[in-house]
Parts: C-alpha cells; sequence; structure tokens
C-alpha cells in the first residue's frame, strides 16, 4: 500500500492542513473539493445504530468438531470429527443504547457467524434459553418499554411492570434476568444458546428439532448490582477491554456446543409446545449431546468493518439446518435481514466481514451498495431460466418437507398457560426458582425489588401476585425486599 496521502478517487492530496481560500483573510472556496470530501465522510460516519443490541463486543475465532452428528444433520460444518470452520462472534446488550454501559443488568445477544464451505450459518441467540414473550407481535411491543419513554426520554421501570406484570409468559425470562446470571462479568462469562428451536435434517431426509447450547468453558461468574455500579462508574467499556484484552494479551476464551435433540414426531407428545422460546427442554428427555467447541482468538482490525457492520440473521442456514414452527424465529427470518437492509444497505452481505468464504452466485441486482456487479458470470445470463450458463437451482439442496398440520388462524397464544394448564407459563419458573439456594434467593428479590422500587401499587401488586403463583416463597421474599426499600 502507498504512503501516499489521496483522496477517495486516488488523487494525491496535496495539503492535509490548510483549506483553500480567497486570500489569506477571505472566504473558502467550493472548489475545495478534498475539504468538502473530508467533511461529507465525517457526517456519513456514523450508520444508524441497531433499534435492539446497539452496544456490542465481538471477535473473530475457530470452531473444530469433536463428536459426530452426522446421524443427525447433512451441514457439511458438521461433516468431520476434527473438521475446523472460521466464524466471527458478536455478543451485546438489548436495551441499551451504542453508548450504553456494558455491566448493565440486561439480557445478553450471543451471535456467531460461521463461514462454512456451504455458505454462511447465524447462530444468532442471547445468553438465556428462554425470551419474555412466545408471540412476534409483542416484540415491538416489549422493546418499547425497553427503551426511553417517548415525553420523558427516560427509561421507564413503570412500562417494563407493566408490560411484565400483564404476560405472565415473561415469569421464566423474568427470574433468569434478576438472577446471579443477570449480570455476567464478562462475555467469557457466559453461556450462550439459539433458545429457539431449530431443525436439523440428514441425508436420508429425516428431520429433527434440535436446541443450540455453547457452555462457556471459563465458568460463570457474575456482578451483584452494588458491584456493577462501582464497575459502572469507573469504566463504562468493561466488556470490551476484557474481552479485547484477553485475546491481545494470548487469552483465548472458549466454548463447548451441545445440541438437544428430539424426534420429529416428539413434537405432537410432548406435554408442553416444543416451539414455546419461553419454555427448555427438560434436560432429563432431551439430554445434551456434545458437537464441538469454538475458540476466540483473534481481534477485529476495525471495529466499525468488521464488529459494528456485522450482521447476523437467522435467515442465514446451509443445508442440513433448518427452521421449526416457532412463531418468534419465524418472525424473526424476515425481521433481522431487513433490519440490516435498512441499516446498512441493499447489499450488505457484500461487505467484507458478511460475505460467504464459499463462492456466491445470484440474480439480485443494482441498488445500494453493489460493488460486485451481476454475480452470474455472464452479462447475458441477468434472468432465470436463461441460456447462457447462468446459475441454476440446486434439488439436492431441498429439505425434507414440514409434518406439520393444522387450520391457518390466530391461535391464542395464552390459551392452556394457566398453572396446571396443557402449556403452564408457572411450572418452568417454579422449578428454576427451586434450583437456587437461599442466598441466591436472597440475590434475585433484592435484584427484584431495586428494580420494581417506585413503580405504582397496581402494578407491583400484579406481578407480586404472578411470583405468588411460581411459588408463595417467591412472591414473599419480593414483599419483604420492597418492604425494607420502602
Amino acid at each position: 500500500m502507498s504512503n501516499t496521502l489521496t483522496t477517495t478517487a486516488g488523487a494525491p492530496v496535496p495539503s492535509n492542513n490548510n483549506s483553500t481560500t480567497a486570500g489569506e483573510r477571505g472566504p473558502i472556496m467550493l472548489q475545495d473539493y478534498q475539504l468538502i470530501e473530508k467533511l461529507a465522510h465525517q457526517n456519513r460516519e456514523r450508520i444508524p445504530e441497531r433499534a435492539v443490541h446497539a452496544k456490542g463486543w465481538g471477535a473473530y475465532g475457530t470452531f473444530t468438531v469433536t463428536h459426530d452428528i452426522t446421524r443427525y444433520t447433512c451441514a457439511s460444518v458438521f461433516a468431520e470429527i476434527g473438521k475446523k470452520t472460521e466464524l466471527i462472534s458478536r455478543f451485546s446488550t438489548v436495551a441499551g443504547e451504542l453508548g450504553a454501559a456494558d455491566a448493565e443488568r440486561d439480557v445478553r445477544g450471543f451471535s456467531l457467524k460461521f463461514y462454512t464451505d456451504e455458505g454462511n450459518w447465524d447462530m444468532v441467540g442471547n445468553n438465556t434459553p428462554v425470551f419474555f414473550v412466545r408471540d412476534p407481535y409483542k416484540f415491538p411491543d416489549f422493546i418499547h418499554t425497553q427503551k426511553r419513554h417517548p415525553r420523558t426520554h427516560l427509561r421507564s421501570g413503570t412500562a417494563m411492570w407493566d408490560f411484565w406484570s400483564l404476560s405472565p409468559e415473561s415469569l421464566h425470562q423474568v427470574t433468569i434476568l434478576f438472577s446471579d446470571r443477570g449480570c455476567p462479568r464478562t462475555p467469557m462469562n457466559m453461556n450462550g444458546y439459539g433458545s429457539h428451536t431449530f431443525s436439523l435434517w440428514n441425508t436420508r431426509g429425516e428431520r429433527y428439532w434440535v436446541k443450540f447450547h455453547f457452555k462457556t468453558q471459563q465458568g460463570h461468574s457474575f456482578y451483584t448490582n452494588a458491584e456493577a455500579a462501582d464497575v459502572i462508574a469507573n469504566t463504562r467499556e468493561s466488556y470490551q477491554e476484557a474481552l479485547y484484552g484477553g485475546i491481545d494479551r494470548g487469552e483465548f476464551p472458549k466454548w463447548t456446543m451441545f445440541v438437544q435433540v428430539m424426534p420429529e414426531a416428539d413434537a405432537e407428545k410432548t406435554p408442553y409446545n416444543p416451539f414455546d422460546l419461553t419454555k427448555v427442554w427438560p434436560h432429563a428427555d432431551y439430554p445434551l449431546i456434545e458437537v464441538g467447541e469454538f475458540e476466540l482468538n483473534r481481534n477485529a482490525d476495525n471495529y466499525f468493518a468488521e464488529i459494528e457492520n456485522a450482521a447476523y440473521s437467522p435467515s442465514n442456514v446451509v443445508p442440513g439446518i433448518g427452521f421449526s414452527p416457532d412463531r418468534m424465529l419465524q418472525a424473526r427470518v424476515f425481521s433481522y435481514a431487513d433490519a440490516h437492509r435498512h441499516r446498512l444497505g441493499t447489499h450488505y452481505e457484500q461487505l467484507p466481514v458478511n460475505a460467504p468464504r464459499c463462492p456466491v452466485s445470484h440474480y439480485h441486482r443494482d441498488g445500494q451498495m453493489n460493488h460486485a456487479g451481476l454475480q452470474t458470470g455472464n452479462a447475458d445470463a441477468y434472468y432465470e431460466p436463461n441460456s447462457f450458463n447462468g446459475p441454476a437451482e440446486v434439488p439436492a439442496a431441498q429439505e425434507p418437507p414440514l409434518k406439520i398440520s393444522g387450520d391457518m388462524a390466530r391461535y391464542d397464544h395464552r390459551l392452556g398457560t394457566e398453572p396446571g394448564g396443557a402449556n403452564d407459563d408457572f411450572n418452568q419458573p417454579r422449578a428454576l426458582f427451586q434450583m437456587f439456594d437461599n442466598n441466591q434467593k436472597a440475590r434475585l428479590f433484592s435484584n427484584l425489588a431495586a428494580a420494581m422500587d417506585g413503580i405504582p401499587d397496581n402494578i407491583a401488586e400484579r406481578q407480586l401476585a404472578l411470583f405468588d403463583q411460581v411459588h408463595t416463597d417467591y412472591g414473599q421474599g419480593v414483599r419483604a425486599a420492597l418492604e425494607q426499600l420502602a
């Protein structure tokens, strides 16, 4: 690369210190195109931040297969033990803006882009196995409660608890969020989950439902609210410092990948809806199966180009990995890619960090950011079918048919979710609560009380009544913690 400073068009820049003016004390000349270019680019250095998951940290790494799961999937990424695939990760907070503090209590995004030899596979999940809502109709409403109030421009505890207290399906995720795991010490000290139910299919055309798990090898470590406040008082960038600094020192974090696998027909037999994002699959019924591990071992050279521009979407799957009837997943397959087209541009997957490492050929034309031109290898092949040897379909990549039947309707996702109902919203939070020891329960009560302090009494009582239905000790513990704050 030349050491010569140039314009974006490659012309040498004669001065990078002085504008062209009409005399020493005269006005700047509009013809100073180098100045105009520099100012115009500065105005455009910031792209819109993500509406959700705006604050993030990431690095490159390598995934290695350690166990054979080819009986379940024909995905090339899992083809043989020892196979390695490059990836890029991005961890993030959900609610905060781009300048938010890293150590805030929040759900963390956990996203991986695998550059496989059959295209990019994006595993776009969280550090929790469940979520607050099960129907995507409610997702924009939920996110509004996590953002700023339109009048005060402040975060609103009233909005959060009003929504949660009117949405019993949120109990499982709320319990996780306000437990110890709601504030991991670093990105390296948390698990990752696909959260949704996905599917795998093999060379025989057999489909299996699957849950993806990524277990930290660094161990779980967390901040209490007080510890997090002390960290934030000193630095808002604690996660970036820990992740970037650790890798820079050669301390490469690792996670072990597992799957839970359910035969396709079992989905009709489970007492819970296996496609419900607010539920987990009991490990006793579907045990963890080890697949491999990934290591993060290289920092980005340019945060903006490689981490901020990294665009993950559940719609990026490869042959052998598919979707499920999970309502939230079905909506994310559209909404994530659409968000990137809005934020980054029509051809965002031509950006180097998003570009597949395998050959690409398609008939998408023109539009913003199309620097690759027509990707068919032949200027005459700009439509399909054609007689000019343009890219053609690959029938062998077709996944097996989905064996799901039912009438098309707006099914009420809250039917049968009462205690003892067919899709009980209280049973799994109860099981989680009963796993906590007394110290963990005390911190849960304290964290919840701190977050609920000051909200209207009617909303607090509605939420406390939900905790009572999980377990009487749960509701009583939060009440006692609230009384101590009064």
